[in-house]
């Protein structure tokens, strides 16, 4: 379907019936001051679910496409698979051996792994069935659950999903410079420059990068060159790693800490778990996908969660069969090798951290440009301005909070608490269950009951456990820590 971007209060059918692509009139009616006037416009409608009306017709959901200037309906199913992919083999891919498989040993490790990927696929397909609910494109999780829940619900998981989405970007932004100190590092030992200046530089990067892209479907040939670096990185850590593993002694694989701090740990580690896949924000990628919108994000969710996870599974389980217990939350760190392959290494994971952020903060920035109408030409003095101010606001906050705190693995776990598992698991259930009541039997309804339940007491004891990981590194590091 065509991007609408003028808001409207009334959608009229002029043919009820059709055949799939088949063009409809709608009339919108636009409030132009005191004068009111309607517009005619053809689209191309293709319902995902239309509902049979007899043997030889089926009658079209009157689906409203709410006001946006971002565009909305344009990419294909494999750019949006590889959206998502790119996600999940960011550079945060080079952490999980040592925040996922070090808390959790090997049976932990690799149960909590495969689990994580089969429940967040199914959680992200419940989401993505739901999305043309009520006969109205949710394209931001705030205005599906407002539609189902009402105000309250909208400016509750707006803040949460905004929260969640600044917690992922404080991390990519970390790092980004973490990666640059390690390149830093190979050349020069002499830590004289300290990764809070290397943060910064990698916000001033994201912020230029934020400028040339304007929106998610302009990445294009971006995600291309994201994905060759994301292999490179991944490809290399993998030889790496696979060569000390061959090459060193038996390594120690013992979970460490007392007692009390392995539950601590558990409990982030599974925060971490459920971070690995989830974006909390499938309305949005769902927004830009063709007609129909359920199908092909189906598609680019199986496309994800098959071929797209299998580099992460790998290089986190051949890093700890590697390294052990001294698996680090940034694999480059720990493999030996080469210079020149361990520098194109973090360099790789720099720029692609970038490109991932970019992802992340673009439900941020599609808000601010349709609030201030941000539209035209991307180029155009205005916009590049108004980028430039205002994206250039945000990604200073998120770059002076990274240096003030960069306690990577604590900031996975806090995500995954506070937002990523409410947005990824609860609320999709209980949407779910309001969605097909009708269509689901009292055992289904049980089910996504319990699963509401089981994964709010997963987010309490996760929450607990973050902030106490936080509460302990700020006392073993200062403020601006050079790790």
């Amino acid at each position: 379907m065509y991007p609408i971007n003028d808001s409207f209060s009334h959608s009229y059918i002029q043919n009820t019936t059709f055949f799939w692509n088949f063009p409809l009139k709608i009339y919108l009616k636009k409030n132009m001051g005191k004068n009111e006037q309607r517009e005619e416009m053809t689209i191309i409608s293709s319902p995902s679910n239309p509902q049979k009306m007899d043997d030889h017709h089926v009658v079209a959901l009157e689906v409203e496409v709410p006001e946006t200037l971002h565009q909305v309906g344009t990419d294909s199913w494999f750019q949006v698979g590889v959206v998502l992919s790119t996600g999940v083999n960011s550079a945060y891919a080079l952490g999980y051996a040592g925040t996922i498989m070090v808390p959790l040993g090997w049976t932990g490790g690799v149960i909590g792994l495969v689990l994580s990927t089969l429940i967040s696929l199914y959680a992200s397909t419940l989401m993505a069935k739901i999305h043309e609910y009520g006969g109205k494109r949710h394209i931001r999780y705030r205005d599906l659950a407002g539609f189902m829940y009402g105000r309250t619900a909208y400016v509750i998981v707006w803040a949460s999903q905004y929260a969640n989405l600044f917690l992922i970007n404080i991390g990519f932004i970390i790092l980004g410079g973490q990666a640059l100190k390690a390149f830093y590092l190979l050349f020069k030992d002499d830590h004289r420059m300290k990764l809070a200046y290397f943060i910064a530089i990698a916000g001033l990067a994201c912020l230029l990068f934020a400028i040339a892209v304007p929106t998610l479907s302009s990445l294009r040939v971006w995600l291309a060159i994201s994905s060759v670096f994301s292999l490179i990185y991944l490809t290399i850590v993998f030889v790496l790693a696979l060569r000390d593993g061959i090459n060193s002694p038996p390594r120690d694989y013992s979970i460490p800490g007392s007692k009390i701090n392995r539950v601590f740990t558990t409990a982030g580690a599974a925060a971490n778990l459920i971070f690995v896949f989830n974006t909390g924000m499938i309305p949005e990628i769902q927004a830009t996908v063709r007609a129909p919108v359920v199908d092909n994000m189906l598609k680019a969710l199986y496309f994800q969660f098959s071929l797209g996870s299998v580099p992460v599974h790998v290089v986190t389980y051949v890093g700890y069969w590697a390294y052990g217990s001294s698996s680090t939350s940034y694999l480059l760190n720990n493999v030996s090798g080469p210079v020149w392959v361990k520098a194109l290494a973090n360099i790789t994971a720099f720029l692609q951290a970038i490109i991932a952020l970019h992802i992340f903060a673009s439900p941020t920035y599609e808000y601010l440009d349709t609030k201030y109408a941000i539209k035209g030409s991307a180029l155009a003095i205005r916009n590049l301005a108004f980028r430039a101010l205002v994206r250039g606001g945000y990604l200073a906050l998120t770059t002076f909070l990274s240096a003030l705190l960069p306690f990577l693995g604590d900031f996975m776990s806090l995500t995954g608490a506070i937002s990523s598992i409410p947005l990824t698991f609860i609320l999709p259930n209980h949407m779910y269950i309001i969605a097909m009541k009708k269509n689901l039997s009292s055992l289904q309804k049980s089910w996504h009951l319990l699963n509401v339940i089981f994964f709010s007491v997963v987010a309490a004891a996760a929450l607990v456990a973050a902030f106490r990981l936080i509460a302990v590194d700020s006392k073993t590091y200062h403020t601006f820590a050079d790790l």
